[in-house]
């Protein structure tokens, strides 16, 4: 599996797998601890979480199953989110949805996040959405406390366009490492609104969320999935593809941003598509059909 560098010592297997939706998979702990170890033998190492996953279940679900065989800690990642509130019956003193990124809820969420995941230290903690109430100052002692106490290793972000991330970034000594954002051919956003070549620029290494589209590409009649299904099957029988994620997948790995997708499910057969779409190489005039797809014109 391929590696990403995100700071000295500090690294992403290229395909990481999102836990966003443990909750509703239903499985033991043992079933858990089988994708887990599934995922490392396939070189999947960097796990993505967020507090309020399954409304705010499914780190300790993970955590559980990871208390079988403690061990593994020492192979993976912890990727994990704060600052959005949900109300949920697992949070009775929530009393609307609403962003809170301020020193004493970021550090709360943190170590309740490590209480539920059961490790010691996570390796990136992100701010899950930019917040128009952010106070930079009480982010940044926010995450000089949690680092300097060594139960956060790294930070980042995820959703922030640049002015937003270059604003945090301001108040801190080091750097964030990430930004975790929406990228498929179907959702073309950051590639038009520049917040990739914004990764470029910083050189940093984004991860990308709903990188098939939630499957609205499998499953949508609408123009654009269909445009898109089509050219993906002619493209998956030129490249030997068995699954179209294989192409979309293949598609995204092939920007120089080197993204890192996120799959967010719980069935091996598509973990392990993920992991075969690192053997396809697409062309230019592949890659581009894609896009032409996508936005349903060809570029100027």
């Amino acid at each position: 599996m391929e590696r990403i560098q995100l700071a000295e010592d500090l690294s992403f297997s290229r395909i990481i797998h999102g836990l966003w939706r443990l909750a509703e998979w239903e499985y033991s702990n043992e079933e858990t601890l089988s994708l887990i170890e599934h995922c490392l033998e396939q070189g999947i190492t960097t796990f993505d979480h967020a507090d309020i996953y399954g409304s705010y279940t499914c780190e300790e679900l993970f955590g559980k199953a990871l208390a079988l065989k403690p061990k593994l800690r020492e192979n993976m990642e912890i990727v994990t989110k704060c600052g959005i509130v949900l109300e949920s019956p697992n949070r009775p003193e929530h009393r609307s949805h609403h962003y809170n990124t301020s020193k004493e809820h970021i550090i709360k969420s943190a170590e309740q996040s490590l209480k539920n995941l059961r490790t010691d230290y996570i390796d990136v903690l992100l701010i899950h959405r930019p917040d128009p109430l952010m106070n930079p100052e009480e982010v940044a002692e926010a995450f000089m406390k949690l680092k300097k106490e060594g139960k956060v290793r790294y930070f980042g972000v995820s959703n922030f366009k640049d002015h937003q991330f270059n604003m945090l970034q301001s108040y801190l000594d080091f750097d964030l490492v990430t930004n975790q954002i929406e990228v498929s051919a179907y959702h073309l956003e950051n590639f038009d609104d520049g917040t990739l070549h914004f990764c470029l620029e910083k050189r940093i290494k984004p991860m990308a969320w709903s990188p098939l589209a939630g499957g609205k590409i499998f499953s949508s009649n609408d123009e654009k999935a269909v445009r898109l299904r089509s050219t993906l099957e002619k493209i998956a029988g030129e490249i030997g593809a068995e699954d179209l994620d294989e192409v979309l997948y293949a598609w995204i790995l092939k920007h120089p941003a080197k993204i890192m997708p996120i799959v967010g499910s719980g069935k091996t057969k598509r973990i392990d598509s993920a992991v075969k779409s690192l053997d396809h190489k697409l062309t230019l005039d592949q890659w581009f059909e894609i896009l032409h797809s996508s936005m349903g014109h060809e570029v100027p």
